[in-house]
């Protein structure tokens, strides 16, 4: 394998949080890439069962989010199949060293970054091309019933969103500011077990 390129790991300002850089082999016919492959995740710290994938479009302007699970937190790898979009997770478990920090990444359909987004994270995303298809892979299934959401532009978070009026569902745009959730229905933080040592 020396010689080879390698999948890329670049972490952010959240610990778990993360870009991937798959290796993408092209020539003048198009690309090919994987978009995952278990073992080469693992090897770089994602060791994720993914059990639903979902496809979503939508056009300029649209804001999603910011959206989790509790109970059954889902996991997330997200990517953009056409387009670009400006993508968000946002540390909502309680006790965590970084509680109501975000971090963000600009996916597009050019550059096939990924993000990962561990379970306890909120997620959302807006579109700043002309429209996009976005794909996410998930841990869990979709429960409707665990089914939240933190507000996108919630002061207390302060997230930069490159488009000042969004396009938002009634769900989205509705959604509690993240002091207002109650405990009980927000993420627990489980320290590594190497820092509980």
């Amino acid at each position: 394998m020396t010689g080879q390129p390698q999948l890329k790991r670049i972490d952010t300002d959240l610990a778990g949080v993360c870009v991937i850089e798959p290796v993408v082999h092209g020539d003048a016919r198009g690309y090919f890439f994987e978009s995952f492959h278990a073992g080469k995740y693992q090897s770089i710290g994602i060791d994720a069962h993914f059990v639903q994938s979902n496809v979503s479009r939508s056009a300029q302007g649209v804001l999603r989010g910011l959206h989790y699970q509790w109970p059954h937190p889902q996991g997330k790898l997200v990517s953009v199949l056409e387009g670009e979009v400006y993508d968000v997770a946002v540390d909502i478990r309680r006790g965590s060293p970084s509680f109501g920090r975000w971090a963000a990444a600009m996916l597009t359909a050019d550059n096939h970054r990924q993000l990962w987004i561990p379970e306890g994270f909120a997620h959302g995303f807006c579109v700043v091309s002309g429209a996009a298809t976005f794909m996410y892979q998930c841990t869990a299934l979709y429960d409707p019933a665990a089914d939240a959401g933190v507000r996108w532009n919630d002061a207390a978070i302060g997230i930069d969103w490159p488009v000042a009026a969004p396009l938002l569902s009634a769900k989205d745009e509705t959604a509690p500011y993240l002091a207002e959730v109650p405990a009980d229905r927000l993420p627990v933080y489980r320290a590594p077990a190497s820092a509980a040592l």
